[in-house]
Parts: C-alpha cells; structure tokens; sequence
C-alpha cells in the first residue's frame, strides 16, 4: 500500500472519528457538559488526531483546512481530490455511527439535532443568516490560519497539535452559541444527511462560508509567512505531525 493511500484511509477515519466523538458530545451530552464541554471534546480530540495520523496524512480532517494547503502549494490537487472525498465520506460513516447510538437512547431527539449546524431559530442566540457566515468565516480563518502557521517551517517544532487543539476548543467557545460552530463542511455535512429538515436547508452555509474562510487564512498565510513551507531538502513530519502533507517538494 503506497503512503497516498494510506493517508487518504487516515483522512477518512480521522474524520469520522472527529464527527463520532466531537460531535457526538454534543449530540448526547450538551445538558450535562454544557459549551466548555463541547469545546474541550472537540480540541481534544483533534489534538489527539494529530498526533495519531498527522505523521501519514498531516490530518487535515476538514476540506476547509485542504483548500488552505493547497492553495499554498502543499499538496497537489489531485491529492487534495482524494482528501475531500475522504473527509466527507468520512464524515458521513461517522454520522451513521452515531445516529445508531442516538437511536440507543429513549427520548434523545434526532429529527433537525444531531449536533448539526444552524442560524435564525436554529441558533441558541437567534442569529442571523449574515451572522452566521461572517462568524463561519471568520472562525474558519483562524483555525486554517493557525494550521498553516504552525506547520510552517518558521513554526516551533513539535507542538503543531497543541496549538491546532487548544485553537479549535477557543473557537467552539464561541461558536457553539452562535451556530453550533462547524469551521468544516465535512463535519456540517455528516450530521445534516441524519438530521434532515432545517439542518439540510441550511447546510449550504456550512459548506461555502469555512471555505470562503479557507481561503483567505491561506492569502494571509501567504503574506506573513514567506518563503518554502518546509526546510529543504526533505520537509518530512518526523518533527512536526501536521507537516507530512507534501510528499512532493514541489507541492
């Protein structure tokens, strides 16, 4: 098995893994753990998968944070094809999982739920469509921001999940609130399939404003980190686990 391969497989799981758990606590434990719940799942969790995949696929686990890399020459765009159709596909298996489990539980009500996204009435705080793609964008900006960052060569080595995990807890902090914070079409997406009406109707937010977000993280990226990605000759993850994303040092 060639190492694409494996890092297409890793991509895949990695996400369903995310969805399963992440959003899972917020599916099934929201009233007993509350935002900060929520928010820890979700960066713990990430960080985790850093650590675990990072090395293989450099765990991007969300299209949004491909597009950054791509964009900024870090992997080509037919590995980035592949990435995306792992992430959803992922996304979507790891929903299934956990729309099985909800079912488990009497009472837990799934219909427009199961951790998915929204604004207007499906926001806890009532916000607006605009609202909601500026808050989307905005968040979506600082996670691929910080991604790109701190795999940069210029990065310190080693703590690239550290920071990647912690970034994606502060966001949910805010988010949550606002529209269920989903900085990942992937992670919109997989929840929406299951929950159907308002989740579905909605979802094309959820899917275009992390993207818009995508790319300007890496525009900026572009401008205030110069230079190669990676130490040449040979950028290799070793040091740093989300930096394996470019194989090819021309990518």
């Amino acid at each position: 098995m060639n190492d694409k391969i494996r890092a297409i497989i890793c991509e895949f799981l990695g996400t369903g893994l995310l969805v399963f758990f992440a959003v899972g606590t917020a599916a099934v434990g929201a009233q007993y753990l509350g935002t900060v719940g929520i928010a820890l799942a979700f960066g713990f969790v990430l960080l985790g998968l850093v650590y675990a995949i990072g090395p293989i696929s450099g765990c991007h686990v969300n299209p949004a944070v491909t597009l950054g890399a791509l964009l900024c020459r870090r992997l080509d765009p037919l590995t980035a094809v592949g990435y995306w159709v792992a992430q959803f596909a992922g996304a979507i298996g790891g929903a299934a999982l956990l729309y099985l489990l909800a079912h488990q539980i009497p009472g837990l009500k799934t219909s427009g739920q199961l951790g998915s996204n929204g604004y207007a009435s499906r926001s806890a705080v009532n916000l607006s469509q605009g609202g909601a793609f500026l808050a989307e964008t905005v968040m979506t900006f600082l996670l691929v921001y910080v991604v790109l960052a701190v795999t940069h060569r210029l990065s310190a080595r080693g703590f690239a999940g550290l920071a990647i995990g912690l970034t994606l807890g502060v966001i949910h902090l805010l988010g949550v609130p606002l529209t269920g914070t989903s900085v990942n079409p992937a992670r919109s997406l997989g929840p929406a399939i299951f929950a159907g009406g308002g989740a579905l109707s909605q979802l094309w937010l959820f899917i275009v404003a992390p993207l818009v977000g995508g790319v300007l993280a890496a525009g900026a990226h572009y401008l205030t980190h110069p230079g190669p990605a990676f130490d040449p000759p040979t950028a290799r993850a070793v040091e740093d686990p989300r930096t394996k994303v470019a194989e090819d040092p021309s990518a």
